[in-house]
C-alpha cells in the first residue's frame, strides 16, 4: 500500500531540474522534472561514488551525475552501460498539477 505525500506544485521544480525531499526513513530523495513535464524520483546518490544526482544534468529520461558523468535512467535508477549499478527509484505521480511521492 502506498502512502502518498504531496511534495509541491510541478512548476516549483525547474524543467530539466530537481528538488530534494528529506526523509528520515529513506534519506534524500531527488524529484526530477523532464523537458516534457514528466516526474521521476530517485535516491539522491549515484551508485558510483554517491554523488548528488539532484545536482546533475537532466536530459531526456536520464540524469548525468555531477561527479564522474555517470548517466542514470530516471525510470529505473539503473546506470547506463558501460557503467553498472543502480540507485533506488521511488514512485511519483502528477495529479492536478501537484507532485506526489509514494512512501511505502
Amino acid at each position: 500500500m502506498n502512502n502518498w505525500k504531496r511534495i509541491c506544485v510541478l512548476t516549483e521544480i525547474p524543467q530539466l531540474g530537481s528538488r530534494v525531499v528529506k526523509s528520515t526513513e529513506h534519506g534524500d530523495i531527488a524529484i526530477f522534472r523532464t523537458a516534457t513535464d514528466e516526474v521521476f524520483a530517485l535516491h539522491d546518490q549515484c551508485p558510483h561514488k554517491q554523488g548528488p544526482l539532484s545536482q546533475g544534468i537532466v536530459h531526456g529520461k536520464q540524469v548525468t551525475c555531477p561527479l564522474h558523468s555517470w548517466k542514470i535512467e530516471l525510470e529505473s535508477g539503473n546506470a547506463v552501460a558501460p557503467d553498472i549499478g543502480c540507485t533506488k527509484p521511488f514512485t511519483v505521480k502528477l495529479e492536478g498539477g501537484d507532485v506526489f511521492l509514494a512512501l511505502t
